[in-house]
């Protein structure tokens, strides 16, 4: 890995460097995309299985676009029970972790007989994207599901591409299972982004789409907001290690690697204050890139970007951590919590050299989809709130109105909405 001194310009270099893996850019496709969700709000389930036949090779109907409670109990079988033991486990530790984000619904009654609360009530139904193929990852539907489940949510529905036979990855169904999904419908891509935002004859209308998947499917994320909720718009995942000259070489490298392997696209940083371990760093990461299935892949991530930033302070390094405000971050200090205290912006924050970052993808509990590409400034990981809606609740008594209604029609007056301020006035005409 290429090892760079940690200054103001290749900081703004790196900066701008990682802003070019926004999905904001992807703006080459958005027109395919929005002539398939066009396509879908208008002939509905007849686009739906025209583009599962075009892209997936795969005919369905209406009698085979949901998946079967037989299809389901055939995925137990094709899966390792040790493997299925694993997911309830990590499922439970997901479930147990949430459940602590639950808020009620509150009220404040004061002694002048007006009240204010906020209804808190779950959306009502869920709609949950899960990639196909290569990029079918269990985890991640247990990621996605749970919270909702814990929220209250009644109706959760997943959608995910067929293969060529018709059949769906036995890993999502028998994690969905697990998770508690009502209802799988095979569709994928863009198309299934606008089923579940439209609804169509099969699919109903949802009130919040979560879910990773490729460039088509995040920006039918983007074109739909508005006309149905979604989590982000997500990018390629990321991960920055702040260490000293305590961390272990190996374990940087492999933690760096863990993120490489996702994609081309995957960026994996480390900021040190030690120049030895840089280098070993650097070294170790070429041993175990040639010992990896996903060698390729890790190579192209590295490569475009991969980097090691020796910093001359660890202020300086946190500094640099929080303008990045990476998806992953990991802290490998002498002293992880106090570095911690001062980190501002990140996804997820790993502390001390057993909390590698795969403990968070798998099994901890807190939830793996989290901002990437700098949204962790201003966006946090999914959860429970994700699901839950809130409605603000008023009254007044007419002795608590009365001592404020002047204020009221002062205030409606001068922004020239005379009917907002007779609205108040008029219960008090008789008393004037």
């Amino acid at each position: 890995m290429r090892i760079v001194t940690l200054n103001e310009s290749t900081k703004s270099n790196l900066l701008e460097q990682l802003l070019k893996r926004s999905p904001a850019s992807y703006g080459t496709y958005e027109q395919t995309v929005n002539e398939i969700i066009e396509k879908v709000r208008k002939e509905k389930d007849d686009a739906l299985f025209e583009y599962t036949a075009k892209f997936d090779g795969c005919e369905i109907t209406a009698d085979s676009i949901r998946v079967t409670e037989e299809e389901i109990k055939e995925a137990y079988t094709l899966i390792d029970s040790e493997l299925i033991e694993v997911m309830k486990k990590s499922a439970a530790n997901i479930a147990k972790f949430h459940q602590k984000q639950v808020r009620n619904s509150w009220f404040s009654p004061e002694e002048d007989g007006s009240i204010l609360g906020m209804k808190m009530l779950p959306i009502e139904i869920s709609g949950v994207y899960v990639p196909g193929g290569k990029a079918a990852y269990p985890s991640s539907v247990l990621m996605n599901v749970i919270p909702a489940k814990v929220a209250g949510v009644s109706r959760i529905i997943m959608t995910t591409p067929p293969g060529k036979d018709g059949k769906v990855n036995p890993g999502t169904l028998v994690a969905a299972d697990i998770a508690g999904v009502d209802e799988i419908y095979k569709v994928g891509g863009a198309q299934a982004i606008a089923a579940m935002a439209f609804g169509t004859q099969s699919i109903p209308k949802v009130d919040k789409i979560t879910g990773p998947g490729n460039i088509f499917v995040a920006l039918a994320k983007k074109a739909c907001f508005g006309f149905v909720s979604i989590d982000s718009i997500a990018g390629p995942s990321e991960i920055l290690v702040l260490a000293d000259e305590t961390a272990n070489p190996r374990y940087v490298a492999a933690d760096l690697l863990s993120q490489a392997e996702h994609d081309e696209l995957a960026s994996a940083i480390l900021i040190t204050t030690n120049k030895e371990l840089a280098e070993k760093v650097s070294e170790e990461v070429e041993v175990f890139t040639k010992e990896l299935s996903r060698e390729k892949i890790i190579r192209a991530s590295l490569d475009n970007y991969g980097y090691i930033f020796v910093a001359e302070s660890m202020e300086d390094a946190i500094d640099a951590a929080n303008e990045i405000a990476s998806e992953h971050l990991e802290i490998l200090t002498a002293n992880p919590f106090e570095v911690m205290t001062k980190i501002k912006n990140a996804g997820a924050i790993f502390l001390g050299e057993y909390s590698s970052e795969p403990l968070g993808d798998y099994f901890a509990g807190p939830n793996h989809i989290l901002p990437t590409n700098g949204t962790a400034r201003f966006f946090s990981p999914l959860n429970v709130d994700d699901f839950m809606k809130k409605t603000s609740i008023i009254s007044y008594s007419k002795a608590a109105l009365a001592k404020v209604h002047k204020d009221i029609e002062l205030f409606a007056e001068k922004e020239g909405l005379t009917a907002h301020a007779n609205s108040v006035r008029v219960r008090f005409e008789s008393e004037e």
